[in-house]
């Protein structure tokens, strides 16, 4: 009877780690609290972003858009992650920060609900970007608002890339047209 309940455990505690160990599966809340299927971006490059309205970075939105824009036909789909684990950078609700996106920086990528990309309470994608045993290529932490990290179009982890990265970087640039 131990035995069983042991293999229950076990089945339930690893299966449910396993179950979301492909990019693809993962569904999330965009910021008007609907479904998003990361099913949808097969075959696409995706830039995934932590992002916050009160921050240094927080101009990186303008060269953001900016990207999309030049390669949303090119077939990159940037994400937006807003997140307040750093010194209270991002208060405000879905509704403020897509305001504050829309007014500010006429930001069209898509915006996702507000998260948590670290500690305790860390979105399971954060889990899957940052764990290598979960998305098979590196270990990585999130050091601070605005960090990226890069899918390719089979829905494979690239690499992270430092907060402070200029988005029109040449090796995000590089990224784009290889």
């Amino acid at each position: 009877m131990t035995k069983i309940l042991l293999t229950m455990i076990t089945v339930l505690v690893f299966g449910g780690l396993s179950a979301q160990t492909n990019f693809y599966d993962f569904v999330v809340k965009d910021i008007d609290g609907n479904d998003f299927a990361f099913s949808q971006l097969k075959g696409k490059k995706v830039m995934i972003v932590n992002t916050a309205s009160k921050c240094g970075n927080t101009p990186q939105y303008e060269k953001l858009e900016a990207l999309y824009k030049e390669y949303a036909d090119k077939n990159l789909v940037i994400i937006g992650f807003p997140a307040n684990n750093f010194l209270g950078q991002e208060p405000g609700t879905d509704e403020q920060i897509k305001e504050f996106c829309t007014l500010n920086y006429g930001v069209t990528f898509p915006m996702m609900s507000k998260i948590s990309v670290k500690g305790s309470d860390m979105h399971p994608l954060y889990h899957w970007l940052t764990e290598k045993s979960l998305n098979g290529v590196e270990d990585s932490k999130v050091s601070w608002n605005f960090q990226k990290y890069l899918i390719d179009e089979n829905g494979k982890l690239v690499k992270s890339i430092s907060p402070r990265t200029d988005p029109m970087d040449d090796e995000i640039m590089a990224w784009l047209k290889n």
